[in-house]
């Protein structure tokens, strides 16, 4: 029998050391299996070719899971030195086509397949290490210092399916079959689609008590009636799709929503991507392989072709046609007598790689009155992802899925064939961009009920919407707006020197990016959090940002600001917004005549860092404006790290003394000490007011 690919642990449990060694199998299960994945190139040259222009090279992959783990150790404090700061910067960041993604070839000069082939190595030895002294006690939960160790585990097994797609779209003389990724070879009749009633019940989402590991946005409640419906047995095959590209579904405009018909001219599409004709043949792209077509499989397409497919449907039969919500689907799991993937024997479902390394036919595995209800291929929904009742984002992964609460970005369910670990969970949520390619397929419902979306778009983290508030809404007890103000310092000491290129860096929600670029011709604006500069690149990119504000209790006011409002409106092409590590930033990012640095030092896990270094990323006469009101607390840099504020032989050492020593050797200071205030609204009653202590400096080498 062939052993199981290793199932997710489950968070409880009473034998301490078992569940050490059941994780510790878990992560080097994981590891090993990625190796694998990528063994499937034929040369390291195929690690550096780009298998669609939107994503990294596949070296990028190779290297991120493990940049991963040891940037996540390190924030939350597990780890006390990196063990190669270049490659856990250039590693960092790059999973989706965000507006901060950095693309550009230019900008990497990546590194040899055995240099990161080794680095994996190192990164497998020091978790181990970690795993086998690391205090446990069950169950772990999200404080547990266990957690960030089996989001690293989880975070990589999303990377096998990512990566894995990202072979099948690269050029076939770069890959090569290979013994652990085997094919299904079994293919026949496809059988006619039939539809099957489903009663109307009351489902229920979402983790509370689960025992398995869970993302962000998978926790918190959700409860939704549902109506009577009907769904396919089958996932629809590539012989049921075959008609739609017969009869011209993809030339006919009037099947495709706007966004699938501005993708379909863009792409120039006619078939489903991975289909290929030759001499009028059809043959399919696999990961490593081309075969012939198996018409008995799932078609599988992106989000915009399985409504067009709908769509036409629904014109062919009358009937009102259209995908699954993610609430129907949760219905259909639940009819279809699935259980979670056994520990001790195979899925009964092409699931967690215990079947074959592809998709087979639909008809091979029933659920009930239903076929692959979960498994084969990822299933496209109706359903924008939304944060469910009481979400809250993680700590240690913000950026999980707050960028994608956006209404482009939609939900699929069931897995496919490689999903593993929390993907191949009932509770699992996952979402991409509705072009994106996936293994993903689709099975098509009949209901009168109309599709409910669920807001997503104001934001309502508190934390977020009070700095959106903070950088561009009201002004409080006469505090003007800080960021405007310190830009407007800033720019009135600049008068006569160049103002080409400025840095915003710990930018937040950005609006000093944007006033600096009032005078600058260029400002990059820089924050470790995704979330935060989130709210800066809908600015951009949309120019309106919407965001609720706390009162009283669950009383909420709603609010929307504009750049044309701000009159900001003019300069939103001269900005960017980049996610970064002040003390660890990409070389690229130099050359500034300005860099400001606001209420960021005093929340750096290392102040001395980045001070003694910001002078490389400055022209010669560049300015260096630092505002913080010096709140130095251990949980944010550790103590020994501080700067300022302590005892030193006895006398006073302040925050600024520290300044000076630290940036003597290449600033002079020019103007300041300043106090500049700002207010923070937390709710209509309650307000933060600080001081900020503004120093700006001169490079002098």
């Amino acid at each position: 029998m062939v052993a199981l690919f290793n199932r997710t642990p489950m968070l409880n449990g009473k034998d301490i050391e078992h569940k050490r060694q059941e994780i510790r199998d878990y992560f080097h299960a994981t590891c090993d299996r990625y190796e694998l994945l990528f063994k499937t190139l034929v040369n390291d040259d195929a690690f550096y070719r780009k298998p669609i222009p939107l994503r990294h090279p596949l070296i990028f992959y190779y290297g991120h899971t493990a940049t991963f783990f040891i940037n996540k150790l390190v924030l939350a404090g597990l780890l006390d030195a990196r063990l190669n700061p270049t490659f856990e910067s250039m590693f960092a960041i790059g999973v989706d086509e965000m507006s901060w993604d950095d693309l550009s070839d230019a900008s990497y000069d990546w590194p040899t397949v055995q240099a990161v082939r080794d680095y994996r190595v190192e990164v497998q030895r020091v978790v181990d290490e970690l795993i086998g002294k690391l205090p446990l006690s069950l169950p772990i939960d999200w404080e547990s210092s266990w957690w960030p160790i089996l989001m690293g585990i989880e975070h990589e097994r999303i990377h096998l399916e990512t990566s894995s797609v990202l072979i099948r779209q690269h050029a076939l003389q770069y890959v090569r079959t290979h013994p652990a990724w085997q094919p299904c070879r079994n293919s026949g009749t496809a059988p006619d689609n039939v539809l099957v009633s489903i009663p109307a019940v009351t489902v229920q989402l979402g983790k509370q008590n689960d025992p398995t590991y869970g993302w962000d946005n998978e926790y918190g409640r959700h409860e939704a009636d549902i109506p009577a419906f009907q769904a396919a047995r089958y996932l629809t095959s590539n012989r049921e799709f075959l008609t739609f590209v017969v009869v011209g579904g993809y030339a006919e405009d009037s099947l495709w929503e706007e966004e699938g018909r501005a993708w379909k001219n863009y792409a120039q599409a006619s078939h489903p991507t991975f289909w290929l004709r030759d001499n009028n043949v059809w043959k399919l792209r696999l990961m490593t392989e081309e075969v012939a077509m198996p018409w008995d499989w799932p078609v599988e397409v992106n989000y915009h072709e399985a409504k067009a497919f709908c769509n036409w449907m629904q014109r062919l039969t009358g009937r009102t046609t259209r995908l699954p919500t993610e609430d129907e689907w949760v219905r259909l799991y639940d009819v279809s007598g699935l259980q979670e993937v056994p520990n001790d024997q195979s899925a009964n479902a092409n699931l967690h790689l215990d079947r074959y390394a592809s998709p087979c036919p639909v008809t091979e595995f029933r659920h009930g009155e239903l076929y692959d209800v979960a498994g084969n291929v990822w299933q496209w929904t109706e359903t924008p992802i939304y944060p469910f009742d009481g979400y809250k984002v993680h700590p240690l992964y913000d950026d999980f899925t707050t960028p994608t609460f956006d209404d482009r970005h939609n939900l699929f369910k069931g897995g496919s064939w490689i999903s593993c670990g929390n993907e191949a969970l009932r509770s699992a949520r996952y979402a991409f961009r509705r072009h994106f390619f996936q293994h993903a397929g689709f099975r098509y419902v009949v209901s009168d009920t109309p599709v409910t979306t669920q807001a997503s778009h104001y934001e309502t983290d508190k934390l977020l919407s009070e700095y959106a508030e903070f950088h561009y809404g009201d002004t409080y007890f006469d505090a003007p707006n800080f960021p405007h103000a310190l830009s407007d310092i800033v720019i009135n000491i600049m008068q006569n020197k160049p103002a080409t290129r400025a840095l915003d860096l710990g930018c937040a929600a950005g609006r000093a990016t944007f006033e600096l670029a009032r005078h600058f011709a260029h400002v990059t604006g820089i924050d470790f959090s995704a979330r935060f500069i989130g709210l800066g690149v809908q600015l951009a990119e949309q120019g309106v940002l919407r965001y609720t504000l706390a009162d009283e209790g669950e009383l909420v006011t709603y609010h929307e600001r504009t750049l044309v409002e701000l009159g900001l409106d003019s300069v939103r092409h001269k900005v960017e917004f980049w996610q970064g590590d002040a003390c660890n930033l990409k070389p690229h990012f130099t050359g500034y005549d300005l860099i400001l640095a606001a209420n960021l030092i005093d929340r750096l896990y290392s102040p001395k860092k980045f001070l003694a270094t910001v002078h490389e990323r400055l022209n010669p006469g560049g300015l260096l404006m630092i505002t913080s009101p010096y709140t130095w607390l251990k949980e944010h840099t550790p103590r020994e790290e501080w700067i300022g504020g302590f005892k030193q032989a006895g006398e006073n050492f302040t925050t600024l003394d520290g300044l000076k020593a630290i940036l003597g050797a290449h600033f002079r200071l020019v103007n300041g000490p300043l106090e500049v205030p700002f207010v923070i609204r937390e709710t209509r009653h309650k307000f933060q007011h600080s001081l900020s202590e503004v120093t700006i400096w001169e490079k002098i080498s």
